[in-house]
């Protein structure tokens, strides 16, 4: 066998094993990437608030089959008859750019789609641009609304405060706070303990795959306060701490872009943190004003060793 016919060979092969592989063995039908400028998590969690609201959008029914936070997360949707999986892919690249990376299946014709969407602008193909497009213009709208600055290594004060310790769901951290406001403001006033400085959250607890937290809502109070027993109000002093801050400025109910920011930039910087962010919150929300005035410190202590 001359050369010539074991490079055909060899080529054809190599062809054949590409084609089973891109008709039968990979995964999405099509892959839309693009990159925006925040911290993976803030996309992770962009991408959960954007296929809730597919529900009452398009009817568009979302299962998350499998998630990894930050960087990962599969879900399966219906509507009606159509099936789809999405295949979310999140990677930082720098310290403030994101990748964001969309493989595609449709269950019910997969193999047309691999077969039609290289050379033909299917009707397939022209909906999950939309779909993804629309989803990137609203993560950018999403982005004007607030400003993450990293601030890098520092410390916090030590604090003594009055506090009531809550849980909830990440997203829902402040309206837990206000909610709860007037139990320990109203108790401080009844038994006339003034409040010296601005609110703090400090978060006990983490779960990142749950997406759930324990947080205490702090009110700064003199350190020579008569300690009265209640059920719901404790008192404690806030250790100063190490970490990495952030200063955030934005509505309240979304700091958590912050502690996005933080990790991303951690582990750039192979900083080893503890997930329990401590947020000292500088503006008062019940003035109004500019949502992009507001301003909050964040501090994420670095891992004990």
């Amino acid at each position: 066998m001359t050369v010539k016919k074991k490079i055909i060979i060899g080529f054809s092969a190599f062809l054949a094993l590409l084609l089973v592989w891109y008709l039968f063995i990979k995964e999405t039908d099509y892959c839309i990437s693009f990159k925006v400028k925040t911290a993976t998590g803030t996309v992770f969690q962009g991408i959960q608030e954007w296929t809730a609201a597919q529900l009452l959008k398009d009817k568009e029914h979302y299962v998350i089959l499998e998630k990894r936070n930050f960087d990962f997360i599969k879900q399966e949707m219906k509507k009606g008859n159509v099936q789809m999986e999405y295949t979310w892919s999140i990677k930082s690249t720098n310290d403030s750019v994101t990748t964001v990376s969309v493989g595609i299946k449709d269950l019910n014709c997969s193999l047309y789609n691999k077969l039609t969407v290289p050379f033909f602008n299917t009707e397939f193909k022209q909906e999950q641009i939309r779909k993804i497009t629309d989803f990137k213009q609203g993560l950018s709208d999403h982005l004007k609304n607030f400003k993450v600055k990293i601030d890098g290594k520092g410390s916090s004060e030590e604090t003594f405060v009055a506090y009531i310790n809550l849980k909830s769901v990440l997203q829902e951290k402040a309206q837990h706070m206000i909610a709860n406001d007037a139990s320990i403001t109203g108790f401080l006033l009844k038994n006339k303990i003034e409040i010296i400085g601005k609110p703090y959250v400090e978060i006990t607890k983490w779960d990142l795959d749950k997406e759930t937290i324990d947080f205490n809502y702090c009110f700064p109070i003199d350190k020579n306060t008569k300690v009265i027993e209640n059920e719901v109000v404790k008192f404690k002093k806030l250790s100063a701490i190490k970490g990495l801050k952030a200063t955030y400025y934005g509505n309240f109910r979304t700091s958590d872009r912050a502690w996005f920011a933080l990790l991303d930039y951690a582990k750039k910087k192979d900083y080893k943190l503890e997930n329990k962010p401590l947020e000292h919150f500088l503006s008062n929300p019940f003035n109004g004003g500019e949502e992009l005035q507001w301003e909050t410190k964040i501090i994420i202590p670095f891992a004990s060793e």
